[in-house]
């Protein structure tokens, strides 16, 4: 083989070994930019889903609930529905006020579909039992995914 012909194919394999490597380089960023996008909106939604989801009042039950549903989505939909529902003699016979606040949040796992938040919450409680207000720290870890183009909770689980 002529010397210009080894040095035309090595070059070749060396720029076929380069657009590889360079294609490899942007599908990683490219999966990088996806997963922390999903994160920061996950990280977003996930403040607001809290304060709804686990805040209820007994003077308009189902009104919280009605809240707190637009912001789940799947299977936790249908386990949030028997929850609230099970709640609700209680909560009106209590006269239950339950105000959630989210004290800090952060990404645990992010990936493009699915993303988990882990969300300190403060629960501020009120009803005739008690002597006014009691304050319930808990953590809970919110799964967050796109439903319709909106982050909405796919799973929730107390830690």
């Amino acid at each position: 083989m002529p010397r210009r012909t080894t040095l035309t194919i090595g070059l070749g394999l060396a720029a076929v070994f380069a657009l590889g490597l360079a294609a490899g380089a942007w599908v990683s960023a490219d999966r990088t930019q996806r997963r922390e996008r999903a994160g920061a909106e996950a990280l977003a939604a996930a403040s607001a889903a809290t304060s709804a989801i686990f805040s209820y009042d007994y003077r308009g039950f189902d009104a919280s609930v009605a809240n707190g549903k637009q912001f789940i989505t799947g299977a936790f939909a249908d386990e949030y529905a028997q929850t609230t529902a099970t709640l609700k003699p209680a909560a009106e016979k209590e006269k239950a006020v339950v105000r959630a606040e989210v004290s800090a949040a952060a990404v645990v796992d992010a990936a493009a579909d699915q993303v988990e938040v882990l969300l300190y919450v403060n629960q501020y409680r009120r009803n005739v039992n008690i002597t006014g207000e009691k304050v319930d720290q808990n953590r809970v870890v919110l799964t967050m995914t796109l439903d319709g183009g909106v982050c909405k909770v796919l799973k929730a689980a107390a830690i």
